[in-house]
């Protein structure tokens, strides 16, 4: 959500790329809620952290606790940025309401930090 957000609210300024600690699937709930707010990530796909071990970034964010302790240094970051946001794929349970409900307040986190950090 985080790069479908950043690249939708500051494109003009930024490019995000986002990669996962273990890449899966874009979540369906992830992209419900982002085309809610008019941002189509459904042809997004999960990366792996190698994909962009030789690239050079202006900031480096990690965006939950796991990734900030798992991910790698990146050699070629200039600057390093950590907020953590609860992880809404990890809710548990069938109740696709709760999980949407969720899916939604994360989204909104990262939508105002995102405009607070990256000055909108």
């Amino acid at each position: 959500m985080a790069e479908g957000l950043l690249n939708h609210l500051c494109g003009s300024k930024y490019e995000a790329y986002s990669t996962g600690t273990e890449p899966s699937i874009v979540n369906p709930y992830a992209i419900r809620v982002l085309a809610e707010i008019d941002i189509d990530i459904s042809g997004n796909r999960s990366k792996g952290i190698e994909e962009f071990q030789t690239m050079k970034f202006d900031y480096v964010v990690t965006v939950c606790d796991n990734a900030k302790e798992t991910c790698p240094f990146f050699p070629r970051g200039k600057k390093y940025i950590h907020k953590s946001f609860d992880d809404p794929s990890g809710v548990e349970g069938e109740d696709s309401d709760n999980k949407l409900a969720i899916f939604k307040k994360v989204r909104n986190e990262i939508m105002d930090w995102v405009k607070e950090t990256f000055e909108l």
